[in-house]
């Protein structure tokens, strides 16, 4: 059979093929025309056509819905930029990665104090001097030099494991910290290859937009590439559900709490998720007082007690109890009495007594979070106070003790002994398995504690933000992956392990 007949067969089984789909389109096998090199096509942000697997996104069919350096209203269009940008980058190498991470460092530090009073007027939560301090110590967050590769050499040749990125991550903001967690993501993601698209917490999504639109505008200048970072510019619960579900995404990070973290596990893509936490405090018999109140009032007292490593509960050993209270008043804060966190109390978690049987009905009033000690006071029936933070004596069920509060409130809780009080601290944490401190200068009780509270990140002898970095060894990141596992986020958190083999050749030795 001669070449035009072989032809014409093909094409009539391909003609009959299309015809049963329903596609009325002829194959033909003609040679194909020379083009000229297509004219330039506008930046993803301003399409108004989508790409194939995204014919049931309708918000791509609307003119003029797209977005500008990075801010969408359409998740379908947002993750086609970001994986446009993702593959742009790809093309610059690692030294394009350091680059952006390098221009994203720069410009959070230097608008440090404009942006965290941007942030602290949207959300209304927190304190302005620490919202421009976290923006401030973003250079603390690894960058490309995290991603060393691994090699190994021997007999029978070498073998280089790198780590190669995902493509593009969806993520989550918390409202707590929005800029901070997304350029920390940005960070670790992009320095890791990747492009990112987020979903912001509704309450602080427009100061996700403003730095969003920053980082891409200087990105673009210098690199060429628009979108590295998207946003959705009014998320919602759909928007969340659409990232998840969207082919470009390839895995999640998740900084928020549990329903976010539960439904991002089930969306069935790898996910990286920092969960809650209720970080607890041990001190014994042993502790230096006064270097103990210190360090906890440092830490629950930043930015009014919305880390979520910030101490939330301290269990303190009887034998010292009145004398740690002495050392946190004459650190600075402010102590309330019984009577005064009982009327506290049924403000900020809606219930008529605070017994050890009223935690189960608490509910957390969110007016009172992240809001300023004196306010907390005040309502307490206190008077004025300047401190940065409010304490006083509780029982262990006490709801200021059993909920993650986010309010600079210190419930300190008496116990007989040190076990006791890691046993009682142990189940106030949950099992959550984020956060816990001890001060002791009794190894014995470090080493006890530790391994009984099995958290990510353990704590001796300092403030709870030391284990960050600050003030102590180490690195910084806004989400911990403490639901998952990968702790304390690095590139590398953002990346596949991948193996070359070269056998018999190339060891030189």
């Amino acid at each position: 059979m001669d070449q035009d007949a072989i032809r014409s067969v093909v094409e009539n089984v391909l003609l009959k093929i299309n015809q049963q789909q329903g596609n009325t389109v002829s194959p033909t096998f003609a040679a194909p025309t020379p083009t000229a090199a297509p004219a330039p096509s506008p930046a993803p942000a301003a399409q108004a056509h989508h790409h194939h697997g995204d014919e049931d996104c309708a918000c791509a069919k609307k003119p003029g819905i797209g977005g500008t350096h990075g801010v969408f209203s359409c998740v379908c269009q947002a993750a086609d930029a970001a994986n446009e940008a993702f593959l742009k980058l790809k093309e610059l190498g690692v030294d394009g990665r350091k680059r952006a991470v390098e221009i994203v460092k720069d410009l959070c530090t230097s608008n440090a104090e404009a942006w965290g009073k941007f942030e602290l007027e949207e959300t209304k939560i927190g304190r302005l001097d620490h919202k421009i301090e976290k923006l401030k110590i973003v250079d603390k967050v690894p960058g490309v030099e995290w991603l060393s590769p691994d090699a190994m050499s021997g007999d029978h040749g070498i073998t280089l494991e790198e780590y190669a990125p995902f493509g593009v991550i969806g993520a989550i903001l918390p409202v707590t910290h929005s800029v901070p967690t997304l350029t920390g993501n940005v960070i670790n993601i992009v320095a890791a290859g990747n492009a990112v698209l987020f979903n912001p917490h509704p309450g602080g999504a427009k100061s996700a937009a403003m730095a969003t639109r920053a980082y891409n505008q200087a990105i673009e200048r210098e690199l060429g590439i628009d979108n590295l970072i998207c946003t959705i510019e009014n998320p919602t619960i759909d928007s969340f559900n659409e990232i998840c579900q969207n082919r470009h995404i390839a895995m999640m990070a998740i900084t928020g709490g549990p329903a976010v973290v539960s439904a991002a596990m089930k969306s069935g893509k790898r996910s990286v998720c920092a969960g809650p936490g209720n970080p607890v405090v041990v001190v014994d018999d042993t502790a230096n007082l006064d270097k103990a109140a210190e360090g906890i009032i440092a830490g629950a007292a930043f930015d009014n007690n919305l880390l979520c490593i910030g101490e939330k509960s301290v269990f303190v050993v009887d034998s010292v109890f009145e004398a740690f209270m002495q050392a946190m008043e004459k650190a600075g804060a402010f102590r309330l009495n019984s009577p005064q966190i009982e009327t506290l109390s049924k403000l900020a978690f809606g219930i008529e007594n605070t017994s050890a049987t009223a935690c189960s009905g608490a509910k957390l009033n969110r007016d009172l979070i992240g809001v300023d000690a004196s306010v907390l006071a005040r309502h307490a029936g206190a008077g004025h106070t300047t401190a940065e933070l409010v304490f006083g004596e509780t029982v262990a069920e006490h709801p200021y003790v059993q909920k993650e509060q986010m309010m600079p409130m210190l419930p300190i809780v008496r116990v007989p002994d040190f076990r006791t009080g890691v046993k009682l601290a142990k189940e106030a944490e949950h099992g959550y398995r984020h956060s816990a401190v001890i001060h002791s200068n009794n190894v014995d009780h470090m080493t006890y504690m530790a391994r009984e509270m099995d958290t990510t990140i353990f704590v001796k002898n300092g403030s709870s933000v030391n284990g960050l970095g600050l003030g102590g060894e180490g690195y910084l990141s806004y989400s911990i992956a403490t639901t998952t596992g990968e702790g304390i986020t690095t590139p590398k958190t953002f990346t596949r392990s991948r193996r070359c083999v070269m056998v018999e050749n190339l060891r030189i030795i």
